[in-house]
């Protein structure tokens, strides 16, 4: 995953109360992303 991505991740995470996994490519992260943003209610 990309620099910005993990960032973003990391806040995503915080919010919805999970961790991240490691290792992440950039697909992964993206989808991640989508789901966390659906989760939080950021993806608005």
């Amino acid at each position: 995953m990309t620099g910005p991505q993990e960032s973003y991740l990391g806040t995503l995470a915080q919010e919805a109360g999970q961790e991240v996994p490691e290792g992440l490519t950039k697909v992964e992260a993206s989808q991640l992303i989508d789901r966390l943003q659906d989760e939080t209610g950021r993806g608005r």
